[in-house]
């Protein structure tokens, strides 16, 4: 009797197919589980900034405490909240990293209850005031200008000093909106529902961005085909604590436009989809572009594949589904301006010449003179944006939905590229790379937003937190200068892994660590 081979499996004990060896699923499950509690942790630090009050981190908000969001009355001093803060976003960072190293690795958990706890938490930051930033407090007064009939695109927050909602910006309060219509609309329907009362108002804000935090999460399980691709969803957006931090608890409405796009790209499935799903698809991509330009980026996929349909198969289906997009979208986009006025668009210019300071491109400011060549920089960022772009489209893995991969491109090449970027900004990366197989480029995009989330902590004017002077190389050199580098070697790594990546299989499972991937 021939005795089996050692790499031979017993009979009843067989491997299952694309199921990793026992010797390496064990160190994956201990480094999964050492995560998941990592990312616990960042949850709960970021929690208690919240649930502490006002503070450094989280603007006080006026009406009545007995509605929500609810806090304590803590004050906690400088050095705590920003310490805790700092400690969830690095233990968040290591935690989804140690779980991109398990997958790799072998393990393998169920992805449902794992959505189910990236919900809950949703939930629960929705009832604590925003944090990080003040930008809760423009969307409240961009909505209370359109609910009480002035137009936030010409109206500044000085402009009405007396009011209880519009006048309480602490930041951009000579600044008209910079937001679509439709991210205005949603910001009157908060007013509206909130009346005079801040409190209220962000709340009813917080509320509709979870629900579109919820409803991505939902696109993107449903949209995945197998356990391991919603796996892979929950980790990258819905149990994403830094996406939680930014966006959730955050309150930024960068979310409001994903959700969106997300569907977009959901809707236009298949091998050829027809001109009724082309059209849904650009009104849906329309709808994003209304909220925040930019996201008119993800259109881009469908109108790849459409245009190189058309154009390689003379297909009367692929031009007809072409124009459908186009249109879709050209409509949604006309009529939300139509209705706002042209002049919804004068801010958005001017906003595309800003520098952040913590991108490289601050760097190159500083060396043109601070401002002096900002035609310059706007210049060097598109070309910049087209050759990541080329780049990205190429090393990309493919999957049978090549429209995500071009459109996951274009918004990273965006990301990567813009002179203009902030932590929250990395949620339309995140939220198109879950739509995506497992690649070693979910490690930049990790290593972009952990940087840019060291940069601002927190985003608010360091005058009006009252910042101590031991805080104060957080704003003098860590954001001006070392998170400028950090992200000029992310860019450095990034173009090294494009050039030695060949596009990776179809095969929905991450690439193995010895092949240079992950873990």
């Amino acid at each position: 009797m021939t005795r089996p081979g050692p790499g031979a499996s017993r009979v009843g004990h067989k491997n299952p197919p694309n199921e990793e060896p026992a010797e390496r699923a064990a160190p994956g499950r201990r480094a999964g589980t050492a995560g998941l509690y990592a990312i616990g942790a960042a949850v709960a630090c970021f929690f208690t900034v919240a649930v502490l009050g006002p503070s450094a981190f989280v603007p006080t908000l006026a009406g009545d405490g007995g509605h929500p969001p609810y806090s304590l009355d803590a004050h906690p001093p400088p050095h705590l909240v920003i310490g805790l803060a700092a400690g969830g976003v690095l233990a968040g960072a290591a935690g989804l990293g140690l779980c991109l190293a398990a997958v790799a690795r072998g393990w393998r958990v169920r992805p449902f209850p794992l959505v189910a706890a990236g919900l809950l938490a949703a939930v629960a930051f929705t009832f604590l005031p925003p944090s990080g930033s003040a930008d809760h407090l423009n969307y409240a007064s961009y909505g209370r200008m359109a609910a009480t009939g002035h137009d936030p695109y010409v109206t500044r927050a000085v402009d009405l000093p007396g009011d209880p909602v519009a006048g309480s910006p602490e930041e951009w309060r000579f600044t008209p909106s910079v937001y679509g219509p439709i991210a205005t609309g949603s910001q009157a329907f908060a007013s509206w529902a909130g009346g005079g009362s801040v409190r209220l108002t962000v709340f009813v804000l917080s509320v509709i961005n979870t629900l579109a935090f919820a409803l991505t999460a939902l696109v993107l399980y449903r949209t995945a085909r197998s356990d391991g691709r919603r796996l892979r969803t929950a980790l990258l957006w819905t149990c994403n604590p830094l996406l939680l931090f930014h966006l959730v608890s955050g309150a930024h409405n960068d979310v409001l436009a994903i959700a969106p796009i997300v569907a977009a790209l959901a809707v236009f499935t298949g091998p050829s989809p027809g001109p009724r799903r082309a059209l849904a698809a650009g009104m849906l991509a329309g709808a994003g572009a209304a909220i925040k330009l930019p996201a008119a980026l993800a259109g881009g996929g469908p109108g790849w594949t459409l245009l190189r349909d058309a154009w390689t198969s003379r297909s009367p289906r692929a031009v007809a589904g072409l124009a459908a997009l186009a249109g879709g979208a050209g409509a949604v986009v006309a009529v939300a301006y139509v209705l706002a006025g042209p002049h919804a668009l004068d801010q958005v210019s001017q906003a595309s010449n800003m520098v952040s300071l913590a991108t490289p491109w601050h760097l190159v400011d500083v060396l043109l003179g601070r401002g002096e060549h900002r035609g310059v920089i706007k210049a060097g960022s598109m070309v910049l944006g087209v050759l990541l772009f080329v780049l990205l489209a190429r090393a990309l893995p493919k999957d049978e939905e090549d429209q995500r991969r071009i459109a996951a491109a274009l918004i990273l090449a965006w990301l990567l590229a813009a002179p203009y970027e902030l932590p929250w900004y990395d949620g339309f990366g995140w939220a198109l790379l879950a739509l995506l197989p497992w690649t070693r480029f979910d490690w930049v995009l990790l290593a972009h937003t952990t940087a840019l989330s060291l940069a601002y902590l927190p985003a608010r004017a360091p005058a009006r937190i009252g910042l101590p002077e031991s805080l104060s190389w957080l704003v003098t050199v860590v954001r001006p200068t070392v998170i400028p580098w950090t992200l000029l070697a992310v860019l450095v790594v990034l173009a090294a892994l494009c050039l030695r990546s060949g596009r990776a299989p179809a095969t929905g499972r991450p690439p193995r660590a010895s092949a240079g991937s992950p873990g």
